[in-house]
């Protein structure tokens, strides 16, 4: 097969975020998965392909809202 199967657990790890926020960008569309019986799992070259879409034009970011972990605060 050559292509690593990568769980949802697997890929929240990786991306330092929650379960369910992986759940949700598969739910949208945004992250391509595929569906094992009741799983789902995420081929690690669509993981890669995600995140080169994620890339942030550092003359487009406005910082002053951010929090310290990156997070747009209150």
């Amino acid at each position: 097969m050559g292509r690593q199967l990568l769980t949802a657990a697997e890929v929240a790890g990786e991306l330092r975020v929650s379960t369910m926020t992986i759940y949700r960008l598969i739910r949208s569309g945004e992250l391509p998965a595929v569906r094992v019986g009741r799983n789902y799992r995420v081929r690690e070259d669509d993981l890669v392909t995600y995140l080169e879409s994620q890339v942030v034009d550092p003359a487009t970011i406005e910082l002053d809202g951010l929090d310290a972990d990156g997070r747009v605060g209150p």
